[in-house]
């Protein structure tokens, strides 16, 4: 694991906005996207890839989608990096926030990349920054920024893409909304409150969006009796086009009628059944996940996992709650993938019988999603910044390849054909 960065003492931040400063100059205005890029850009010249946010580094790698997975690029997603910290160290209230994603979810380290997706015509990448709060859309041809959308509050967290790939939800983490904005032009088309910490979002097929509110994680307030100071967590529905909340559930009351008072109702990475019908979660502080009825409004099943040879059974040692944080569906919905994060494995379960399949070892496994072909499972190893492959039909790493530092979000996205990566800027 890298080592974690230090942390510069009040007194020395003024000097230190004084360097930066001097480095930087005059702040310049985002570039303006392409005009009429879409209608420029053919569907059939594009390619299938898969991008790798890592974390730490503020870079995203660009892979193979399936195969080797080889990495083909890298794009700098903070190439206004000495900018913003400008406007952070000449802030005292953003300043005390940006210290304290570094101190809290960031480790030790800044949160330069959380989630990604592509634009449809492959022209641009937009990602969400945590530590710059903000959200932007990067020139996959230039490595310039297009546009930059600032969240409300001090932290930008996961993002989802709508079915048409034209509009892009953001969670902004501290202020408990949901910014949903246009992918091409960054111009915001609406927004809803939440919970606390609005953590995942995933868009359905019948025109909703789903947040899943995680509550306070950052605190060493872990002992279950002490669950109430987590505060409200819930799952939020809201209708995608009019951003009307169409529905609250409370994961509490489910939990409770399931009889299992013992597990935290922060929901945290989740996939739905390809027709929509059962969701599949996991819970801050469970090596395991459930099933929900989402027409019967139930949880039906549970899945326990085993735990890890070396877990430390300490709570407080558990990355922002999260024992088990990561989960993808194959495309024929029968294999689910779960990363152990703190287990440190990756598995295949059947969604037949939920039995779990080989454990394939992994060094903090902090995501999964699918390959481009469908076949595979691909999980990214936080901990030993590799992104790994492992096949649905056997439960075996068919790959692995080394990428930046702190991988956590793999997306797929398309690219043009004869992309090469910009040069770093």
């Amino acid at each position: 694991m890298p080592g974690h960065r230090r942390v510069p003492c009040p007194r020395t931040l003024g000097t230190l906005a004084a360097v930066v400063l001097a480095a930087t100059g005059a702040v310049a205005a985002p570039h303006a996207p392409p005009a009429a890029a879409a209608e420029q850009q053919r569907p059939e010249s594009l390619r299938e890839v898969l991008f790798v946010g890592n974390n730490w580094d503020g870079t995203a790698d660009v892979i193979e989608a399936d195969g080797d997975f080889a990495r083909i690029g890298r794009i700098n997603v903070i190439p206004d990096k000495q900018q913003r910290l400008t406007e952070i160290y000449l802030n005292p209230v953003k300043l005390v926030y940006f210290l304290g994603i570094r101190l809290g979810p960031g480790e030790g380290h800044d949160q330069f990349v959380d989630d990604m997706y592509t634009t449809p015509d492959g022209s641009a990448l937009v990602v969400s920054r945590p530590s710059f709060a903000d959200v932007v859309s990067l020139d996959l041809a230039t490595g310039r920024i297009n546009w930059r959308f600032p969240v409300s509050g001090f932290r930008a967290d996961h993002m989802a893409v709508s079915p048409d790939g034209t509009r892009v939800a953001v969670s902004a983490s501290t202020s408990n909304t949901v910014h949903v904005l246009d992918i091409v032009t960054g111009r915001e088309l609406g927004s809803f409150a939440t919970g606390d910490k609005p953590h995942e979002n995933v868009f359905t097929s019948d025109g909703l969006l789903w947040n899943m509110s995680i509550g306070e994680v950052t605190t060493a307030l872990d002992a279950p009796w002490l669950d109430w100071t987590k505060g409200d967590r819930r799952i939020t529905v809201a209708d995608a086009e009019t951003f009307e909340t169409v529905r609250i559930i409370d994961m509490r009351e489910r939990l409770d009628a399931f009889g299992r008072r013992d597990l935290s109702d922060a929901v945290r990475p989740a996939v739905f059944t390809p027709d929509e019908s059962r969701l599949y979660f996991q819970v801050s502080f469970f090596n395991g996940f459930l099933e929900y009825d989402v027409a019967e409004d139930t949880i039906t099943r549970v899945k326990t996992l085993p735990a890890g040879p070396d877990t430390d059974e300490d709570r407080t040692t558990w990355v922002n709650d999260s024992r088990h944080h990561g989960m993808a569906i194959s495309p024929d919905g029968s294999k689910l993938c779960v990363a152990g994060t703190m287990d440190d494995y990756a598995t295949v379960v059947d969604r037949a019988t939920l039995q779990e399949g080989p454990l394939v070892g992994a060094d903090k496994p902090y995501w999964a999603t699918v390959s481009g072909d469908g076949r595979s499972c691909v999980i990214s190893e936080s901990g030993s910044d590799r992104v790994t492959a492992i096949d649905f039909a056997t439960g075996e790493r068919i790959a692995s390849v080394p990428v930046g530092d702190h991988p956590q979000r793999v997306r797929l996205g398309r690219i043009p054909a004869d992309w090469t990566a910009p040069a770093q800027n």
